[in-house]
């Protein structure tokens, strides 16, 4: 498990295509330190196991072709930064919310707007994925925590304001409108869904 509180950057320093899918070697100061073999790692919101690694300067993950076929890895470059954390332990600090890695779906960014010292960045919800969040609620977009400042459900459009410190620290000062991210709604929504199908079925 995950909270969306991204520890550092990380850079795509090779890609090996295999017949099942796709190894990629990232570098990593702060995230490659202290790994261990099958350790799990958020990669912009992908929950990837640790194949090999090298202390305080790389690991690899695999990606199966479900993997890239749900998600946008397959199309990172030599070179692309993405958002890294690793699984928080049982005895840490709970600052973001429950993430759990698995991709739902690829949203897209439509706007990003400058306010004083702050960013607000519009992204296009994939269809029948809006009845997932709320307002002020919590959406996990490339990996990151994020609270909703806004929802346009009949656009499918959600708004979520940026801070210096999370504009800065991840991979969000480099997108531009189109560019797609990894979304991941509450998963507690998902449950309490689940729940009352199976009630009133």
């Amino acid at each position: 498990m995950f909270t969306g509180i991204v520890e550092e950057t990380g850079e795509i320093v090779a890609r090996e295509r295999t017949a099942d899918g796709l190894r990629l070697r990232i570098g990593a100061d702060e995230v490659a330190t202290d790994l261990e073999h099958g350790q799990s790692i958020s990669v912009n919101g992908v929950c990837l196991t640790v194949e090999r690694f090298e202390e305080g300067s790389w690991f690899e993950v695999f990606l199966a072709t479900e993997t890239v076929d749900r998600t946008y890895l397959g199309e990172l470059a030599d070179g692309d930064q993405v958002n890294l954390e690793r699984a928080m332990p049982a005895d840490g600090r709970f600052d973001g919310h429950v993430v759990q890695g698995h991709v739902d779906a690829v949203a897209t960014v439509t706007n990003i707007e400058s306010v004083d010292e702050d960013w607000f960045f519009e992204f296009e919800l994939p269809e029948g994925y809006g009845r997932y969040v709320v307002e002020k609620g919590s959406i996990t977009l490339d990996g990151i925590s994020l609270t909703v400042a806004d929802l346009d459900s009949d656009a499918g459009s959600v708004t979520v304001a940026i801070i210096p410190a999370t504009y800065e620290l991840t991979t969000l000062s480099e997108k531009e409108p189109g560019d797609p991210v990894h979304l991941e709604v509450d998963v507690l929504a998902k449950y309490v869904e689940r729940l009352l199908e199976e009630r009133f079925e």
